[in-house]
């Protein structure tokens, strides 16, 4: 071969390798300019999305059709987690795509959305512009496919939702305490009110308990057509006078509808509490993933504790909405039923409770001593919790706010000074610390003791004496306070305040709905001896729980072991809180001490022929100050049925000193165990 033809030779190779080159440089431009538009979409920054658009899409797709379009539905649809794969191009297409300046590159798009996943396939289309090959560079072809691929000829995506079934709430026997029910959903049809008159829509706003001028509001809304329905309220079946009288008007039409019903109405106001619209303030602080702006959520007691187990999930549909009509679903995902939540609240037991209290104030709780569970939480007054959904909301809750009995605070969850109802405690200490011998007695001398000089002008007192010396049998079936004050001193600070805390003071309270915690004092120490000993019986500033007080004597009815209060029903029984605070051998002696304070003690208004009852007397002296002497007293008593020990309630009742103190509480706990037991 001659020289001049190896040289060509070499040359047309050379330039077959730079064109090869040149080639796979513009295939990495390529795919980096994909890559780049697509790292931009995952993380959805459309602005930068539009810039590297083609000329023919920038002419033709304004921004806001680009920008705003995607913003609003990637908002809309709450879209995250954005995944884009692609194939590398071949030599054959970078070749093809270098000579046409055009590229189909096919890729795979995967994202969460608030319905779930959505997956699509689609064909980026890149073309390469640019006056002189330095200022060359390939742009995106856009069109509203990359969205959804069935946008691409025109369409709206639309979203619906279903709304979930709201869980019921139960009691032990599966009744219902809260309930989804049928209700009247009372409207209007504007042409029919204009026939009967103005006097008619009066009516229609004394029977719903709204006023005229709401009325004019909801007939006045735009949407609004002589014709046509307007609703104006609901009212549940149990109100059947207004619902017939609704009914029986010219203008008014009624509708069945779903609705939130309480049928223990008072008696069950405050542990079950109430749904309600959801607030914009409420809005904030909750998952916009799963509440709306038209969404009912619990807005007290255990509605409002077990919110996330009783909403359920809204079922959401993403469909695509084309201009012919078609629908093109592009993910959807089922409502999901709130759940059923069973208590071991007994609504029997809860009833015939609260109907005690008649007209007084005060709070009560029922356990079953032998495994923990509660079988009602009593507060009174209270109100009935149907009147927030079915009622004037602001009158009604006026009108409780006003009300100087206080019905709408929860007394249950609060505290309060036990008086002489803390002395079992107090003698169950005293015994594990060995500083009381229940065998041996005191020598004490009238009415009132003292110490010493220290304690200045403070004085303990008793309500009876006797010439013998008093033992610990005598001190709980009288109710003695100094023989108690006396044995506190024994015991000193650190041993008695560590008993206390032994059975649950100072301690978060373990149970399900929130409690205040129960307190030795204010200061969280006994820092006097004249408190200590004034503590000792249940005043000073020591305050419990009404259900804490029911849990404290659980020890003296299962060998020495202080159960924890249980309120599911699916939580196990018989959970241990504290084991052996007691001896059962001490366990057994304040039993029968317990027995023999209602039939020959304190306690004997609570004696009944046809039901022998246990139980312990207490009053509280509510003083503000060492000089307060306004005489006002809370009365206490927790009892239960000797022989079946199946039901212990402890009971509160405020302002007492009128009606014979405690022995007036033990009298109605006494007749509440009978009516129970028929």
């Amino acid at each position: 071969m001659k020289r001049s033809n190896v040289v060509t030779v070499i040359i047309i190779s050379l330039l077959t390798i730079l064109i090869a080159c040149q080639k796979e440089e513009e295939a990495i431009t390529i795919e980096q300019r994909l890559d780049t538009y697509m790292s931009h979409w995952q993380e959805q920054a459309f602005e930068q999305m539009y810039q590297m658009l083609a000329t023919e899409s920038v002419d033709t797709y304004e921004p806001e059709a680009f920008v705003d379009r995607y913003q609003k539905i990637y908002e809309d649809l709450q879209i995250e987690n954005i995944s884009i794969d692609r194939e590398p191009l071949d030599e054959e297409a970078i070749e093809t795509a270098y000579e046409e300046k055009v590229s189909k590159i096919p890729f795979s798009l995967s994202m969460d959305t608030m319905a779930g996943e959505i997956t699509f396939d689609y064909t980026a289309t890149l073309v390469l512009e640019g006056e002189d090959e330095e200022s060359e560079d390939w742009f995106l072809k856009w069109d509203p496919g990359y969205i959804f691929p069935p946008l691409k000829d025109g369409g709206e995506v639309s979203i619906q939702t279903e709304k979930p079934e709201r869980g019921e709430i139960i009691d032990r026997n599966k009744m219902p305490l809260a309930m989804n029910d049928i209700v009247y959903e009372v409207g209007i049809v504007p042409e029919n009110l204009e026939e009967a008159g103005e006097q008619e829509k009066e009516e229609v706003a004394r029977l719903l308990d709204t006023t005229v001028e709401a009325i004019d509001d909801a007939l006045n809304a735009n949407w609004v057509e002589p014709h046509l329905y307007v609703p104006l309220g609901k009212v549940p079946q149990t109100k059947s006078d207004t619902v017939q009288a609704l009914n029986d008007l010219q203008s008014t039409q009624l509708r069945e509808v779903s609705g939130r019903i309480y049928p223990g109405e008072e008696a069950t106001a405050h542990i079950i509490g109430y749904v309600g619209q959801v607030t914009a303030e409420e809005l904030e602080s909750l998952d916009d993933k799963h509440y709306s702006s038209t969404d009912i959520i619990g807005k007290t007691g255990l509605e409002k504790v077990f919110e996330d187990r009783l909403r359920g999930e809204s079922g959401i549909s993403i469909y695509i909405e084309k201009e012919d009509g078609e629908t093109v679903m592009l993910t959807e995902k089922e409502a999901i039923d709130g759940e059923d939540i069973q208590l071991t609240i007994d609504i029997n037991t809860q009833s015939e409770l609260f109907k005690a209290y008649g007209d007084k104030a005060g709070t009560a709780a029922a356990i079953n001593p032998q495994t923990g569970e509660t079988l009602a939480l009593v507060n009174s007054p209270a109100f009935d919790p149907n009147d927030f959904l079915y009622g004037n909301i602001q009158r009604v809750t006026q009108t409780l706010e006003e009300d100087d009995s206080l019905p709408l605070i929860n007394r249950f969850t609060a505290t309060y000074a036990p008086g002489s109802v803390l002395k079992p405690i107090t003698a169950a200490i005293g015994l594990k610390t060995e500083v009381i011998d229940p065998e041996e007695g005191l020598e004490i001398d009238g009415l009132t003791w003292q110490k010493d000089d220290s304690w200045g002008d403070f004085s303990i007192k008793r309500v009876s004496s006797t010439d013998k010396p008093v033992d610990l049998a005598d001190a709980l079936i009288r109710s003695d306070n100094i023989y108690f004050a006396m044995q506190a001193i024994e015991m000193g600070v650190d041993q008695f305040t560590e008993g206390l805390k032994q059975f649950g003071f100072e301690t978060e309270f373990p149970f399900d709905y929130p409690f205040k915690q129960s307190t030795i004092s204010a200061s969280e120490k006994i820092n006097h001896e004249y408190l200590l000993a004034n503590t000792s019986y249940g005043q000073g500033e020591i305050e419990i729980s009404p259900l804490h007080l029911a849990i404290t004597y659980t020890p003296f009815l299962n060998d020495g072991h202080m159960l924890k209060p249980t309120l599911l029903a699916e939580d196990e029984l018989n959970q241990v809180w504290v084991e052996n605070i007691i001896s059962s051998k001490d366990a057994e002696f304040i039993r029968d001490t317990l027995s023999d304070i209602v039939t020959k003690g304190t306690g004997t208004a609570a004696k009944r022929d046809q039901l022998a009852i246990s139980g312990k007397t207490g009053t509280a002296e509510l003083k503000l100050s060492a000089d307060d002497d306004s005489g006002k007293e809370n009365g206490w008593f927790v009892g239960y049925p000797t022989e079946d020990k199946d039901i212990l309630i402890a009971m509160l009742i405020e302002e007492v000193e009128d009606d014979g103190g405690s022995s007036y509480v033990a009298d109605k706990v006494a007749d509440v165990l009978v009516n129970l037991k028929k």
